[in-house]
């Protein structure tokens, strides 16, 4: 049988060794069926005296080998014993295999990732898969501000990782233009360009004229009225001043509102290094009429009917009536109950437009993820039975929640209330703490736990803040390639030429330490893909600034063990090899994450 194929790239070591294992495997256990084969996974150990590496191939050949795993893992100890990269291999456990790669082995992935350049950890895992990953999608009702942040920030850090293992992504913002949201935004906006122009009227005077009260009464709505009355002067009031019938003004002020909204919304984005391929409007779904051709998919399919739910227990939802509706059989795809559609009075639901939404993004995709906040909970299986009964399963759906974010100033809480115009606009914290460091420290946590935002922490320049620790350690690495350009001229220390050093300098511990974790770079961008957890690279860049900080440490302690010697370049150049190939990776994973990696401390 031919050699199993790898997804990452030929760099990388585990791919390789994986490789090894799995037709080890195939000669231990004959004839085992290749999805089998397919999840043995070889993973770094966390104990260096365990091996550098460890194998489940064993024991996931033990059951359909009818054979117990330790009489596998003994025969494979034999044969990848025998391979010339590996310098010992042994049974541990319940059936595992712990590999030891000699130094060699290890010394060659700093020459792997010198070769590789920006693209050492891509791999081709996503085999081109489309995947549509829609995030931040605000309403445009005003600002950005710090809640919408990491949504934004996970979002987009997680497309750049799917990316990174080979999928085809697209970014996605859906604008919510055709709720009542909006039009509170735009009568909101209406009562400042009466201010604007002159018209002496205070929100409680104001906010009866309104269906549903006054809800937007933040001073961010003054610039959008003054743009209005340059405009359109006073042509959108009565003679008087006074507040003209809604047909009047209602659809100008709506529009100039969501435009300059949407633009501002634009801008913060990209102020945070974020970029939409796509942005999707709500009212432009609505009028394509996708949202009545889904439903009525689902109807030919047998899977609407008229009913009466059973009242919700708890929370009442706004959908929730005690009168026939057209229902969704949702239940026959994994849902806990079936869901509205139509109301009563044969108006649609907003799980039914939504619907419609995702069926649009499911044309162009086979794997949809929404990046929400952690309120929305109840909404997943929902709409991953709507996708799979519209796609017939082909198109699979997945959500990735955010936990909402404390922001701590001075060791208190900062509060907010977009109504009430009080609250740390995205713009406010980019201006406080930059880009990087919002980004980075966004990304420190799984996006389903709670996290607090220490604006003094963040910028504070200590090992406890990680974004300058990883910054750091990236500065370092390029100060000490600028000083050997000095030392020993600019074209000894191209990548290139560190690719011809002699890497047996390279034989501490310490050092072998840092080339396994730098071995382990391209499988955590695939693990982390595969669980869409980009957090997880932001926990290797720490791991490995630590790795580098350990090394510069040990210099300073010991001047024998810096990093740069005049009087002997053979081991500089090794040193530099590996500095080089740290920085590499940084950039790499500081890349995946949309951080900029810093050339020199300031």
């Amino acid at each position: 049988m031919a050699a199993d194929t790898t997804t990452l790239t030929t760099d990388c070591l585990f791919a390789r060794t994986r490789v090894q294992v799995c037709d080890a495997l195939r000669s231990v256990v004959p004839g085992l069926p290749e999805e089998v084969v397919q999840r043995v996974d070889l993973t770094p150990t966390r104990d260096p005296s365990h091996g550098d590496m460890a194998t489940n191939a064993a024991m996931l050949a033990a059951k359909p080998a009818r054979r117990k795993p330790a009489e596998i893992a003994a025969e494979l100890v034999e044969k990848l014993s025998a391979l010339p990269e590996v310098a010992k291999a042994e049974a541990a456990g319940p059936g595992f295999v712990n590999l030891t790669l000699k130094p060699e082995v290890l010394q060659g992935v700093a020459v792997s990732i010198l070769k590789a350049g920006d693209r050492y950890g891509r791999s081709t895992m996503g085999q081109g898969t489309r995947v549509n990953v829609e995030y931040v999608s605000a309403n445009p009702t005003g600002p950005m501000h710090v809640g919408h942040c990491r949504g934004a920030v996970v979002g987009d850090a997680l497309a750049n990782l799917l990316e990174a293992a080979g999928n085809t992504v697209t970014r996605e913002y859906y604008i919510n233009d055709a709720g009542t949201q909006v039009v509170a935004l735009t009568w909101a906006t209406y009562w400042r360009y009466l201010q604007v122009i002159g018209t002496e009227i205070s929100a409680d005077d104001f906010s009866p004229l309104t269906p549903n009260g006054l809800q937007y009464q933040g001073e961010y709505l003054i610039p959008v009225a003054q743009s209005i009355a340059d405009k359109h002067g006073r042509t959108l009031a009565n003679p008087d001043g006074s507040p003209a019938d809604p047909s009047v003004w209602f659809e100008t002020v709506r529009r100039e509102a969501l435009t300059q909204m949407m633009a501002a919304i634009r801008e913060d984005l990209e102020a945070l290094g974020i970029s939409h391929e796509v942005f999707a409007s709500e009212a432009e779904t609505l009028a394509s009429g996708r949202v009545d051709a889904a439903i009525a998919k689902l109807d030919s399919k047998g899977l609407l009917y008229e009913g009466v739910l059973e009242p919700p227990k708890g929370k009442m939802p706004e959908d929730w009536e005690a009168r026939p509706q057209t229902l969704f059989r949702s239940t026959e795809f994994g849902d806990d109950q079936d869901r509205a559609l139509r109301k009563s009075d044969g108006t649609n639901t907003y799980f039914a437009n939504d619907i419609g939404y995702h069926a649009q993004k499911a044309e162009n995709a086979d794997v949809l993820i929404d990046v929400l906040g952690a309120d929305h909970g109840g909404y997943v299986s929902r709409m991953r039975a709507a996708i799979s009964a519209l796609t017939d399963g082909k198109t699979g759906f997945e959500v990735v929640m955010c936990q909402i974010v404390r922001v701590v100033k001075n060791g208190e809480p900062v509060r907010m209330s977009k109504r009430a115009g009080t609250f740390v606009t995205l713009r406010d914290l980019l201006d406080e703490v930059g880009r990087d460091a919002v980004r980075f420290t966004m990304l420190t946590r799984k996006a389903d736990a709670q996290m607090e935002f220490d604006l003094d922490a963040v910028v504070a320049q200590t090992r406890d803040n990680p974004v300058f620790y990883v910054q750091y350690a990236h500065a370092r690495c390029r100060s000490v390639l600028r000083s050997a350009e000095t030392m020993f001229g600019a074209d000894a220390v191209t990548p290139e030429a560190l690719c011809s050093a002699d890497l047996s300098n390279l034989s501490s511990d310490v050092e072998l330490a840092v080339l396994r974790r730098l071995a382990a770079f391209p499988r955590s961008v695939e693990a982390a893909a595969t669980a869409r957890e980009p957090h997880r690279i932001a926990t290797y860049c720490i791991d490995l600034a630590s790795d580098f900080h350990a090394l510069w440490n040990r210099g300073r302690e010991d001047t024998t063990l810096r990093f740069l010697h005049e009087n002997d370049r053979a081991t500089s150049l090794a040193k530099l090899a590996l500095v080089s190939a740290i920085a590499g990776t940084l950039r790499c994973a500081l890349t995946i994450l949309g951080v900029v990696p810093v050339e020199e401390m300031r």
